[in-house]
């Protein structure tokens, strides 16, 4: 039997990854997460499970955000029992982002059951801590460039990919086929990590398209940071930062760090409202061997790059009242980063109607979140049961994102020696999917084609 490949996930969209390849003796999995933004999205994530656990040799895990990775205490409750291969990076990032994600869970539905807010009764967590503890146990990290065999016959490797710590495109033969996934493609020349290393051969490749329709402003990285933290000093407000806890958080605290020091902005207080962040930025202190030559530099010379000046760890919920206390001007970082749950919402709920608040998005915001409602205008905004008014300004940067724009996926692909046999395009939005589409075909003259949820073919 040929091996084939079908599309579970991010495909037709930019969440949800998972991709089943099957050579008829073995199946493994390429991520396995959850689908996040639209409620019609959210949806698919309580839906049977679309391959059976127990069928399953191995996962291939590209790296830890919830979009690639948070399905997999819901794999575990489904009787999943076999190894989740990934990077050590990753590896230190599961430990947090997976037992947060499943208290999220919980505290949802126990929020739904004391509020009466669910169509369900009782409400249930679509998994729990306990599933999560389960799958981290099946959790084996792999090195870099280093060769393993997750099922018999298979061969793989992870490749640095740039995107966050721990992130890495899959190499895998199955089959007598060479696939490549692109996973979370990073970007170059950006703080804190290494750029993405090049690739030279596929038969087959799977590419992200995020931002396969659009170039990343040429400004200075830092230039939106730079007139947020001014005008939340001019105004004496509070600038909230709604930042992905692994990635961005970093990524914001070594820029304010580094504006600081260059005399660009004043050394306002900074809050990390978030735990998960703090643990994060721990685990990137852990894994210097992933870090860009600037950052290396900067911890060389005894510096603390992820800490300003001003800088305070709130670290339980109360730490987090206490903010509510506290006047501005400051700066709080919070999750989520498409203000979907965590803190950032009561901040905003408390802070969206107050004129000299200012709110900046440094990440991309899905259709159907309330980032994207925020960043595309909205005058209110439905969060923690209340319509709330939208009155602080709102500012947005995609300098921060973590993701490769079209020149940058079009530079990597350029590295290869052979082009594909066929490529495709997954993890994007349509207009981004087929726009990304359009420039391989047409710069580089490769077959290309949108992958198409639930569409299976042969390798």
């Amino acid at each position: 039997m040929s091996a084939t490949l079908t599309f579970l996930g991010a495909a037709g969209t930019v969440t949800g990854s998972q991709h089943l390849l099957d050579d008829g003796a073995r199946r493994l999995l390429m991520d396995c997460g959850l689908f996040q933004g639209l409620k019609e999205l959210r949806l698919r994530n309580w839906a049977p499970p679309r391959v059976e656990a127990q069928s399953l040799d191995a996962v291939l895990l590209s790296h830890a955000h919830i979009d690639h990775s948070g399905a997999l205490p819901r794999l575990a409750r489904s009787g999943y029992a076999g190894p989740v291969f990934c990077t050590p990076g990753t590896a230190d990032l599961l430990k947090v982002m997976l037992p947060d994600a499943a208290r999220l869970q919980e505290e949802e539905a126990d929020f739904a059951n004391r509020h009466k807010t669910s169509s369900h009764d009782p409400a249930l967590p679509l998994f729990t801590t306990e599933d999560a503890e389960r799958i981290l146990g099946r959790v084996q990290a792999v090195d870099f460039d280093r060769a393993f065999t997750p099922a018999p016959g298979v061969d793989a490797r992870f490749i640095n990919a740039g995107h966050i710590l721990g992130a890495g495109l899959i190499e895998c033969r199955i089959g007598g086929r060479l696939v490549v996934f692109s996973g979370d493609l990073g970007r170059y020349g950006v703080p804190i990590m290494r750029d993405p290393d090049p690739v030279r051969e596929a038969d087959v490749l799977l590419v992200e398209s995020t931002y396969g329709d659009r170039l990343h402003p040429a400004d200075d990285h830092a230039d939106k940071l730079v007139a947020a933290v001014a005008r939340a000093a001019d105004r004496k407000g509070w600038l909230l930062v709604p930042a992905f806890a692994v990635g961005r958080s970093q990524e914001i605290l070594y820029d304010l760090c580094r504006l600081e020091q260059a005399g660009r902005i004043p050394a306002l207080p900074v809050y990390l409202d978030s735990p998960m962040a703090i643990q994060a930025s721990a685990a990137y202190a852990a894994h210097p061997e992933e870090h860009d030559v600037d950052l290396r530099r900067a911890e060389a010379g005894g510096g603390r790059p992820f800490a300003p000046r001003r800088f305070h760890l709130s670290r339980t919920v109360e730490d987090s009242k206490r903010l509510n206390l506290t006047d501005g001007p400051g700066v709080i970082i919070a999750g989520s980063g498409m203000a979907t749950g965590g803190r950032i919402l009561h901040h905003l709920r408390r802070l969206l109607p107050v004129e000299a608040t200012t709110v900046l998005f440094v990440g991309y915001q899905a259709a159907g979140t309330r980032g994207r409602l925020l960043r595309d205008g909205a005058r209110t905004i439905k969060m923690l049961g209340e319509a709330v008014p939208v009155r602080a300004q709102i500012l947005v940067s995609d300098a921060y994102s973590a993701h490769a724009d079209r020149g940058e996926i079009l530079r990597w692909l350029g590295g290869f020696a052979r082009p594909p046999a066929m490529t495709y395009v997954v993890h994007g939005e349509p207009p981004a999917a087929a726009a990304l589409r359009d420039a391989i075909e047409s710069r580089l003259g490769w077959p290309a084609t949108v992958a198409e949820d639930g569409r299976r073919v042969v390798l």
